[in-house]
């Protein structure tokens, strides 16, 4: 199996979903800009690093850095009907929340050795502002363990798609800006990986404030 390319098949299915419902959300209905998409290896394993605030956010990414991303999502998504399949084309998978999921960390660990992009939101969780301000250290984990590169993500605007106790999106602006290529931790030793995640947090959050 050639490692550096994802699987035909998924690429296929990628690319319908996209081209068909979420790449003309985000610049019709969002009005995305994009800044950095330059910065983006067109192929290899790649550990993509971003802040959180909406359910949205995973597929936006993956559109604007231009290649599959597979994302860690909670397992009761996968019993929702359409969703499951949905996220699925995205390269979702599961995992159990509040605890340490190792087959989830397989998972991701298989996506990176197939040369799949994977990404993972730096605090773990939704922030009301999308800033970052609590970054743990797993993502920098597997890029150490699977010796892939970085790629800082920085998501604005998203937190306001979805008012408390509505299904319906509001048609606000988004603007995702993508940071430069940073080295795959040496080790994975914890203090190594701590400056990481806090580096990758500065340059993210940096990113956020710039706005619009």
């Amino acid at each position: 199996m050639d490692t550096n390319r994802e699987p035909f098949i998924s690429l296929a299915l990628y690319h319908a979903f996209k081209w068909s419902v979420v790449s003309p959300m985000l610049h019709a209905y969002f009005r995305g800009k994009i800044y950095g998409a330059e910065n983006v290896p067109r192929s290899g394993s790649l550990v993509v690093v971003s802040n959180h605030a909406s359910y949205f956010d995973p597929p936006i990414v993956s559109n604007c850095v231009r290649r599959p991303v597979a994302y860690m999502a909670k397992e009761e998504l996968f019993n929702i009907p359409v969703l499951a399949q949905a996220i699925k084309l995205y390269g979702a998978y599961p995992v159990s929340r509040g605890s340490a999921d190792r087959n989830a960390i397989r998972a991701a660990l298989e996506y990176l050795n197939h040369g799949w992009a994977v990404g993972v939101f730096l605090q773990g969780t939704r922030t009301p502002d999308g800033r970052i301000t609590d970054p743990k250290r797993g993502a920098l984990l597997l890029a150490a363990k699977a010796k892939a590169p970085i790629l800082p993500v920085s998501v604005w605007g998203t937190e306001a798609i979805l008012e408390k106790g509505s299904k319906i999106p509001r048609a606000v602006p988004v603007t995702v800006r993508i940071g430069n290529l940073i080295d795959a931790p040496s080790s994975s030793n914890k203090e190594e990986l701590e400056a990481l995640a806090q580096k990758c947090t500065a340059v993210i959050n940096q990113m956020h404030d710039l706005g619009r």
